[in-house]
Protein backbone atom coordinates (compact mmCIF):
# COMPACT_ATOMS: atom_id res chain seq x y z
CA UNK A 1 0.00 0.00 0.00
CA UNK A 2 1.35 3.16 -0.67
CA UNK A 3 2.32 5.66 1.66
CA UNK A 4 0.62 8.92 2.62
CA UNK A 5 2.10 12.10 1.28
CA UNK A 6 1.74 14.89 4.12
CA UNK A 7 1.67 18.37 2.73
CA UNK A 8 4.23 20.43 3.72
CA UNK A 9 1.79 23.02 5.24
CA UNK A 10 -0.52 22.59 8.07
CA UNK A 11 -4.46 23.10 7.97
CA UNK A 12 -6.69 22.67 11.42
CA UNK A 13 -9.27 20.13 9.80
CA UNK A 14 -7.22 18.37 7.32
CA UNK A 15 -8.39 15.29 6.06
CA UNK A 16 -5.67 12.99 6.42
CA UNK A 17 -6.86 10.27 8.25
CA UNK A 18 -10.02 9.91 5.76
CA UNK A 19 -7.66 9.69 2.67
CA UNK A 20 -7.68 5.61 2.55
CA UNK A 21 -12.15 5.58 2.96
CA UNK A 22 -12.20 8.57 0.19
CA UNK A 23 -9.97 6.59 -2.16
CA UNK A 24 -12.17 3.19 -1.00
CA UNK A 25 -15.29 5.32 -2.31
CA UNK A 26 -14.30 6.16 -5.35
CA UNK A 27 -12.20 2.84 -6.10
CA UNK A 28 -14.17 2.06 -9.25
CA UNK A 29 -15.75 5.76 -10.12
CA UNK A 30 -14.94 7.09 -13.27
CA UNK A 31 -13.75 10.82 -13.80
CA UNK A 32 -12.18 12.94 -15.99
CA UNK A 33 -11.42 15.80 -13.75
CA UNK A 34 -11.41 16.65 -9.70
CA UNK A 35 -12.77 19.24 -8.78
CA UNK A 36 -12.03 20.65 -5.19
CA UNK A 37 -13.85 24.25 -3.74
CA UNK A 38 -12.19 23.99 -0.52
CA UNK A 39 -8.80 22.22 -1.51
CA UNK A 40 -7.06 23.86 2.05
CA UNK A 41 -3.80 21.69 2.48
CA UNK A 42 -4.85 19.70 -0.84
CA UNK A 43 -3.72 16.49 1.20
CA UNK A 44 -7.00 14.38 -1.01
CA UNK A 45 -5.92 15.57 -4.39
CA UNK A 46 -2.00 14.71 -3.40
CA UNK A 47 -3.12 11.49 -2.59
CA UNK A 48 -5.76 10.79 -4.89
CA UNK A 49 -3.57 12.47 -7.67
CA UNK A 50 -5.56 12.41 -10.48
CA UNK A 51 -4.32 13.32 -13.71
CA UNK A 52 -6.56 16.45 -14.20
CA UNK A 53 -7.74 18.84 -11.27
CA UNK A 54 -9.13 22.14 -10.30
CA UNK A 55 -8.27 23.31 -6.87
CA UNK A 56 -9.82 25.99 -5.40
CA UNK A 57 -9.68 27.59 -1.97
CA UNK A 58 -10.71 31.33 -0.56
CA UNK A 59 -7.22 31.50 1.25
CA UNK A 60 -4.92 33.35 -1.17
CA UNK A 61 -1.56 32.65 0.41
CA UNK A 62 -2.36 28.48 0.16
CA UNK A 63 -3.25 29.02 -3.57
CA UNK A 64 -0.20 31.33 -4.10
CA UNK A 65 1.98 28.89 -2.49
CA UNK A 66 0.82 25.85 -4.57
CA UNK A 67 0.87 27.92 -7.50
CA UNK A 68 4.50 28.82 -6.49
CA UNK A 69 5.75 25.08 -6.36
CA UNK A 70 3.52 24.64 -9.68
CA UNK A 71 5.77 27.24 -11.62
CA UNK A 72 8.96 26.32 -9.53
CA UNK A 73 9.42 29.89 -7.63
CA UNK A 74 9.55 27.66 -4.72
CA UNK A 75 11.84 24.16 -5.31
CA UNK A 76 13.14 22.19 -2.38
CA UNK A 77 16.64 23.60 -2.82
CA UNK A 78 14.97 26.90 -2.21
CA UNK A 79 12.92 25.82 0.79
CA UNK A 80 16.66 24.06 1.88
CA UNK A 81 18.27 27.25 1.64
CA UNK A 82 15.55 29.96 3.40
CA UNK A 83 14.56 27.13 6.56
CA UNK A 84 18.24 26.90 7.54
CA UNK A 85 19.21 30.77 7.16
CA UNK A 86 15.53 32.07 9.11
CA UNK A 87 16.01 28.76 11.35
CA UNK A 88 19.44 30.56 12.52
CA UNK A 89 18.19 33.85 12.84
CA UNK A 90 15.32 32.39 14.83
CA UNK A 91 18.00 30.18 17.12
CA UNK A 92 19.67 33.43 18.05
CA UNK A 93 16.99 36.02 18.30
CA UNK A 94 13.86 34.36 19.09
CA UNK A 95 10.47 35.25 19.11
CA UNK A 96 11.73 38.92 17.46
CA UNK A 97 12.67 37.23 14.29
CA UNK A 98 9.59 35.48 13.94
CA UNK A 99 7.22 38.66 15.06
CA UNK A 100 9.58 39.93 12.49
CA UNK A 101 8.89 37.57 9.66
CA UNK A 102 5.15 37.72 10.57
CA UNK A 103 4.75 41.43 9.84
CA UNK A 104 7.00 41.12 6.50
CA UNK A 105 4.72 38.36 5.62
CA UNK A 106 1.50 40.59 6.20
CA UNK A 107 2.91 43.13 4.16
CA UNK A 108 4.34 41.28 0.98
CA UNK A 109 2.65 37.98 1.46
CA UNK A 110 5.76 35.88 0.03
CA UNK A 111 5.32 32.03 0.17
CA UNK A 112 8.65 31.45 2.07
CA UNK A 113 7.55 33.29 4.73
CA UNK A 114 4.57 31.92 4.91
CA UNK A 115 5.81 27.81 4.86
CA UNK A 116 7.93 29.16 7.95
CA UNK A 117 5.50 30.73 9.84
CA UNK A 118 3.34 27.78 9.21
CA UNK A 119 5.91 25.36 10.55
CA UNK A 120 6.81 27.63 13.64
CA UNK A 121 3.87 29.14 14.94
CA UNK A 122 2.25 27.87 17.93
CA UNK A 123 0.28 24.25 17.80
CA UNK A 124 0.31 24.65 13.88
CA UNK A 125 -2.28 26.64 13.82
CA UNK A 126 -2.99 28.85 10.58
CA UNK A 127 -5.19 31.50 11.57
CA UNK A 128 -6.06 34.89 9.99
CA UNK A 129 -7.68 38.35 11.34
CA UNK A 130 -10.35 40.54 10.14
CA UNK A 131 -7.82 42.39 8.07
CA UNK A 132 -6.25 39.32 6.57
CA UNK A 133 -3.19 39.44 8.74
CA UNK A 134 -1.70 36.09 9.92
CA UNK A 135 -1.92 36.29 13.82
CA UNK A 136 -0.98 33.04 15.71
CA UNK A 137 1.52 33.46 18.03
CA UNK A 138 5.26 31.97 18.15
CA UNK A 139 5.53 28.69 19.11
CA UNK A 140 8.33 29.57 21.73
CA UNK A 141 10.52 27.40 20.07
CA UNK A 142 13.67 29.38 18.93
CA UNK A 143 15.45 25.99 17.97
CA UNK A 144 12.61 24.36 16.10
CA UNK A 145 14.29 24.29 12.04
CA UNK A 146 16.66 21.66 13.41
CA UNK A 147 18.62 19.67 10.15
CA UNK A 148 16.37 16.75 10.68
CA UNK A 149 12.90 18.87 10.89
CA UNK A 150 14.05 21.01 7.84
CA UNK A 151 15.00 17.96 6.20
CA UNK A 152 11.52 16.63 6.63
CA UNK A 153 9.83 19.65 5.25
CA UNK A 154 12.28 19.70 1.91
CA UNK A 155 11.60 16.30 1.32
CA UNK A 156 7.45 17.11 1.83
CA UNK A 157 8.01 19.59 -0.68
CA UNK A 158 9.99 17.41 -2.67
CA UNK A 159 7.46 14.95 -2.70
CA UNK A 160 4.38 16.94 -3.47
CA UNK A 161 6.14 18.97 -6.41
CA UNK A 162 6.87 15.90 -8.30
CA UNK A 163 3.03 15.02 -8.09
CA UNK A 164 2.17 18.39 -9.66
CA UNK A 165 4.53 19.14 -11.79
CA UNK A 166 3.74 15.50 -13.67
CA UNK A 167 -0.15 16.44 -13.41
CA UNK A 168 -2.76 19.20 -15.31
CA UNK A 169 -4.00 21.08 -12.12
CA UNK A 170 -5.02 24.26 -12.05
CA UNK A 171 -5.08 26.80 -8.57
CA UNK A 172 -7.04 29.15 -8.41
CA UNK A 173 -8.76 31.49 -5.07
CA UNK A 174 -12.12 31.35 -5.83
CA UNK A 175 -15.12 30.60 -3.75
CA UNK A 176 -17.25 27.37 -3.90
CA UNK A 177 -20.16 28.61 -5.92
CA UNK A 178 -17.92 29.60 -8.70
CA UNK A 179 -15.81 26.51 -8.49
CA UNK A 180 -19.08 24.53 -8.20
CA UNK A 181 -20.65 26.57 -11.47
CA UNK A 182 -17.82 24.76 -13.62
CA UNK A 183 -18.70 21.15 -13.25
CA UNK A 184 -19.31 18.86 -15.93
CA UNK A 185 -20.90 15.08 -15.85
CA UNK A 186 -17.55 13.67 -16.62
CA UNK A 187 -16.40 15.37 -12.73
CA UNK A 188 -15.69 14.25 -9.48
CA UNK A 189 -16.35 16.77 -6.79
CA UNK A 190 -14.53 16.73 -3.57
CA UNK A 191 -16.20 19.30 -0.98
CA UNK A 192 -14.76 19.40 2.61
CA UNK A 193 -16.42 22.67 3.85
CA UNK A 194 -15.45 24.72 7.42
CA UNK A 195 -17.62 23.34 10.21
CA UNK A 196 -20.23 26.23 11.27
CA UNK A 197 -18.19 27.34 14.72
CA UNK A 198 -15.23 25.84 14.14
CA UNK A 199 -11.59 27.33 13.02
CA UNK A 200 -13.59 30.40 11.71
CA UNK A 201 -11.17 33.30 10.36
CA UNK A 202 -10.55 35.80 7.56
CA UNK A 203 -10.46 33.26 5.14
CA UNK A 204 -13.28 30.27 6.05
CA UNK A 205 -15.58 31.90 8.00
CA UNK A 206 -18.79 29.90 7.51
CA UNK A 207 -22.66 30.20 8.10
CA UNK A 208 -24.98 27.99 8.07
CA UNK A 209 -26.39 30.26 5.64
CA UNK A 210 -23.09 29.20 3.77
CA UNK A 211 -23.87 25.62 4.06
CA UNK A 212 -27.51 25.81 2.93
CA UNK A 213 -26.06 27.30 -0.18
CA UNK A 214 -23.32 24.26 -0.46
CA UNK A 215 -26.33 22.09 -0.07
CA UNK A 216 -28.14 23.28 -3.14
CA UNK A 217 -25.38 23.19 -5.05
CA UNK A 218 -24.22 20.02 -4.54
CA UNK A 219 -27.80 18.57 -5.03
CA UNK A 220 -27.81 20.17 -8.30
CA UNK A 221 -24.34 18.76 -9.51
CA UNK A 222 -24.22 16.82 -13.09
CA UNK A 223 -21.97 14.95 -11.83
CA UNK A 224 -20.42 12.72 -8.73
CA UNK A 225 -19.74 14.04 -5.30
CA UNK A 226 -17.99 13.39 -1.86
CA UNK A 227 -19.01 15.62 0.64
CA UNK A 228 -17.04 15.04 3.87
CA UNK A 229 -18.11 16.67 7.21
CA UNK A 230 -18.81 15.76 11.61
CA UNK A 231 -21.57 13.75 12.16
CA UNK A 232 -21.14 13.88 15.93
CA UNK A 233 -18.77 14.11 19.34
CA UNK A 234 -19.52 12.22 22.30
CA UNK A 235 -21.33 16.01 23.15
CA UNK A 236 -23.65 16.55 20.25
CA UNK A 237 -24.30 15.53 17.10
CA UNK A 238 -24.81 17.43 13.89
CA UNK A 239 -27.81 18.69 12.91
CA UNK A 240 -27.61 19.25 9.30
CA UNK A 241 -26.94 15.79 8.36
CA UNK A 242 -30.68 14.97 9.24
CA UNK A 243 -31.87 18.07 7.37
CA UNK A 244 -30.02 18.05 4.21
CA UNK A 245 -28.71 14.37 3.43
CA UNK A 246 -31.15 11.67 4.56
CA UNK A 247 -33.33 11.87 1.62
CA UNK A 248 -33.19 8.81 -1.40
CA UNK A 249 -30.14 9.19 -3.52
CA UNK A 250 -27.51 10.15 -0.94
CA UNK A 251 -25.87 7.92 1.17
CA UNK A 252 -23.79 8.54 4.29
CA UNK A 253 -20.59 6.68 6.02
CA UNK A 254 -18.99 7.19 8.63
CA UNK A 255 -15.55 6.62 10.32
CA UNK A 256 -14.46 7.16 14.35
CA UNK A 257 -11.30 8.68 14.68
CA UNK A 258 -9.63 10.78 17.91
CA UNK A 259 -8.59 14.34 17.74
CA UNK A 260 -7.05 16.61 20.28
CA UNK A 261 -6.37 20.33 21.20
CA UNK A 262 -3.77 21.42 23.29
CA UNK A 263 -0.99 19.32 24.41
CA UNK A 264 -1.74 16.49 27.02
CA UNK A 265 -3.59 13.60 25.87
CA UNK A 266 -6.60 13.86 28.07
CA UNK A 267 -7.25 16.25 25.62
CA UNK A 268 -8.15 13.85 22.72
CA UNK A 269 -12.15 13.47 22.02
CA UNK A 270 -13.52 10.91 19.67
CA UNK A 271 -14.94 12.25 16.87
CA UNK A 272 -17.34 10.48 14.29
CA UNK A 273 -16.64 11.97 10.79
CA UNK A 274 -18.90 11.56 8.11
CA UNK A 275 -19.05 11.01 3.69
CA UNK A 276 -21.76 11.74 2.25
CA UNK A 277 -21.87 10.85 -1.94
CA UNK A 278 -24.82 11.03 -4.44
CA UNK A 279 -23.55 7.38 -5.73
CA UNK A 280 -23.28 3.96 -4.25
CA UNK A 281 -19.83 2.31 -2.98
CA UNK A 282 -19.07 -0.89 -4.14
CA UNK A 283 -16.45 -1.16 -1.77
CA UNK A 284 -18.11 0.08 1.78
CA UNK A 285 -21.93 -0.05 3.09
CA UNK A 286 -23.95 2.84 4.15
CA UNK A 287 -25.24 3.63 7.53
CA UNK A 288 -28.67 2.68 7.78
CA UNK A 289 -31.33 5.16 8.29
CA UNK A 290 -32.15 4.27 11.75
CA UNK A 291 -28.41 4.83 12.82
CA UNK A 292 -27.84 8.08 10.70
CA UNK A 293 -29.15 10.20 13.31
CA UNK A 294 -27.41 8.51 16.19
CA UNK A 295 -24.73 10.61 17.86
CA UNK A 296 -21.45 9.06 18.75
CA UNK A 297 -22.58 7.58 21.91
CA UNK A 298 -25.87 6.19 21.03
CA UNK A 299 -24.89 4.25 18.27
CA UNK A 300 -24.20 0.71 18.73
CA UNK A 301 -21.35 0.62 16.09
CA UNK A 302 -18.91 3.58 14.16
CA UNK A 303 -16.82 3.08 11.73
CA UNK A 304 -16.66 2.01 8.17
CA UNK A 305 -19.33 -1.36 7.52
CA UNK A 306 -16.80 -2.79 4.57
CA UNK A 307 -17.89 -5.58 1.75
CA UNK A 308 -14.25 -6.96 1.74
CA UNK A 309 -11.78 -8.43 4.08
Amino acid sequence: MRRLLVPPIKCQGIKTKLVPEIKSLMKNVDFERWIEPFCGSCVVALNIQPKKAVLTDANIHIIQFYKDIQNQAVTPGGVKEFLVEEGERLKTRGENHYYEVRERFNQVGNSYDFLFLNRACFNGVMRFNRKGYFNVPFCRKPERFSPAYITKIVNQVKAIATVIHSSDWVFETLDFQQTLSQAQPDDLIYADPPYIGRHVDYFNSWSEKDEDCLVASLQNLPCKFILSTWHSNEFRRNPLISKNWTSNGFHLFTKEHFYHVGSHEDLRHPMLEALITNFASTTYKPVQPEYAQLSLLERPFSGYVADHD
